[in-house]
């Protein structure tokens, strides 16, 4: 059991969840053109059908050149069940 040690605890702690939930929320588009500003080693789903069933597309931004950041692509499979 965590033994209360004052406000700063309870901060970390509802800030560590804050950073979970927002992780996990923003992160699936429908087309690829929706990726506009892509960050170094951010990863976005892509749901627009080009995967086979059971997979997604994923963008993950791989590389800083002077024209901006490399976009990989590749599938990878469909880990929770389609909205």
């Amino acid at each position: 059991m965590l033994e209360y040690r004052g406000p700063l605890l309870l901060l970390m702690i509802v800030g560590t969840l804050t950073v979970a939930a927002t992780a996990a929320y923003a992160s699936q588009v429908s087309r690829e053109t929706d990726v506009v500003n892509l960050r170094l080693g951010e990863r976005i789903l892509v749901d627009d059908g080009s995967c086979p069933a059971g997979h997604i597309k994923e963008v993950s931004g791989t590389k800083l050149t002077p024209a901006g950041v490399v976009r990989a692509r590749k599938c990878i499979p469909r880990i929770r069940l389609k909205r």
